[in-house]
């Protein structure tokens, strides 16, 4: 009797599943995947499809509370005033291409006069955040995907204590999965002082079904309008210490003055006002004139759930679409999925030199592996694959030497579907060439992967690739 009822809700469960993702799937691979983990994991896989695998972006959350809404903002906050003096129109076609698409998908303008600093470690980057915040006079707005406990949160906690008795005004997001520690005490520490600080997306029991497959994945901090960070450094003791066996982790970020600041305070702005439930912050004290301070032509974009495209994927398809020279791609987590993969091979066998570089060994073997598993079919076209020795956590493509893109955005699913992601992209040869070099010396001869070598990999390494591969397209 007992083994009736567990094989009839089986089957029940199962069919349900099996009915929900052939109404709602939209990637072939995905479904294929979704439907043989219902079936091989008698409930666990349901349940797991039922937490990360439904598109809810067509159900009640994002058409009736959420999505709709921050859509509706999107579009009607497409370009602020202030900042039109300084859009940049381009006479290179494939540049105005790429600049075309971010504008049309994401709704923000490539800016004339900006001033970028590199920030290529936790020291280089941590140090040039607390002096801005220190040189801050009228507001403070920072949003990280992580805020984890530590010498670090500690800092930014002393220094908010002393610009909130200056009369700075501080607003504080972080994400309710990657800042789990940011509860209670914690959370209040901060709010003591007078920061007004919420999570994004919170995981509650009435919402979790809802929220916890989407995360806010950005990295950002502007100050007074005027000044502004990016990439993919979170605020945690890792990036200045080893406390694991990864050793200290490496990442890149940038320090942005001059008009597209104002494209990183309206992603804050938009996030803020439906996190935080307050007024929209449009005033004119948030969004000051900024005079150009430097020659470099900057992009913001940003992606979402509730983004009308997958504008991160759109913005990596198009550069790679656009190369002619060479496509150099850093990424602790390159796991494309097949048209992004498949433009790469296009490239690779159109003659464009390309280069991968990811960590030889990943926080995740999950992702280990599925990045290990795309190899084979990069190598056979002539890519050239390197392995850091070390955890870099970066996010970067440069294409032809010219044009750079950095970020938060990952090479995977995740990136592309299910988190906000922020990316800045730099029209500047100078700094194109100056990543490059960052990207190249770690190309060492030591560190490539030979394709001979790596078809001879055991066969239990290609079955956890291969196992790894048929999870991919669910991370």
């Amino acid at each position: 009797m007992v083994n009736t009822i567990f094989w009839l809700a089986y089957i029940a469960v199962t069919l349900w599943s099996i009915v929900n993702i052939i109404f709602n799937g939209s990637k072939a691979t995905k479904m294929i995947s979704w439907s043989l983990s219902v079936i091989i994991f008698p409930f666990l896989g349901p349940l797991l499809y039922y937490l990360f695998g439904i598109n809810r972006r067509k159900f009640k959350l994002f058409k009736l509370k959420q999505t709709e809404k921050r859509r509706l903002y999107s579009e009607t906050h497409k370009e602020l005033e202030g900042g039109e003096q300084s859009v940049h129109e381009f006479e290179d076609y494939k540049h105005d291409k790429l600049a075309t698409l971010i504008r049309k998908n994401s709704f923000f303008a490539p800016y004339d006069g900006n001033k970028i600093t590199l920030l290529n470690d936790g020291e280089e980057a941590f140090g040039a955040i607390f002096k801005a915040i220190e040189e801050a006079k009228d507001f403070i707005h920072l949003q990280y995907y992580i805020l984890e406990e530590g010498m670090l949160l500690d800092k930014f906690h002393d220094l908010f204590a002393k610009k909130v008795k200056e009369g700075v005004e501080i607003r504080m997001l972080y994400d309710s999965f990657g800042s789990n520690s940011m509860r209670g005490k914690r959370v209040k520490r901060f709010k003591d002082l007078g920061v007004k600080a919420y999570s994004t997306m919170p995981i509650r029991f009435g919402n979790l079904l809802f929220t916890l497959n989407y995360r806010n994945h950005r990295k950002i901090i502007i100050i007074d309008g005027k000044v502004g960070f990016t990439g993919g450094f979170n605020v945690s003791d890792k990036y200045m210490k080893p406390v694991s066996e990864l050793g200290v982790w490496q990442d890149l970020h940038l320090k942005i003055e001059g008009p597209a600041v104002n494209s990183l305070q309206r992603v804050f702005v938009k996030d803020y006002h439906f996190a935080g439930k307050e007024e929209l912050l449009l005033q004119d004290k948030y969004f000051p004139k900024v005079e150009p301070m430097g020659n470099t032509v900057a992009q913001i974009i940003s992606s979402g759930p509730d983004s009308k495209f997958p504008a991160i994927m759109q913005q990596y398809l198009a550069m790679i679409n656009i190369a002619t020279k060479s496509i150099c791609i850093a990424n602790p987590y390159f796991i494309p999925g097949e048209p992004v993969l498949e433009a790469i091979r296009i490239a690779a066998l159109s003659g464009v030199e390309v280069t991968l570089l990811t960590p030889k060994i990943s926080d995740s073997l999950l992702a280990q592996y599925s990045m290990f598993s795309t190899f084979e079919a990069l190598l056979e076209v002539g890519a050239n694959i390197y392995l850091r020795p070390d955890f870099s956590h970066s996010k970067v493509i440069i294409i032809d030497g010219e044009v750079v893109s950095v970020g938060s955005g990952n090479f995977d699913y995740r990136s592309f579907e299910h988190n906000f992601e922020t990316n800045a992209i730099l029209y500047d040869k100078e700094k194109a060439s100056h990543i490059e070099k960052l990207f190249t010396r770690h190309c060492t001869d030591d560190a490539k992967v030979d394709l001979e070598k790596f078809k001879k990999r055991s066969p239990f390494s290609k079955f956890l690739e291969g196992l790894a591969k048929f999870f991919s397209p669910l991370l």
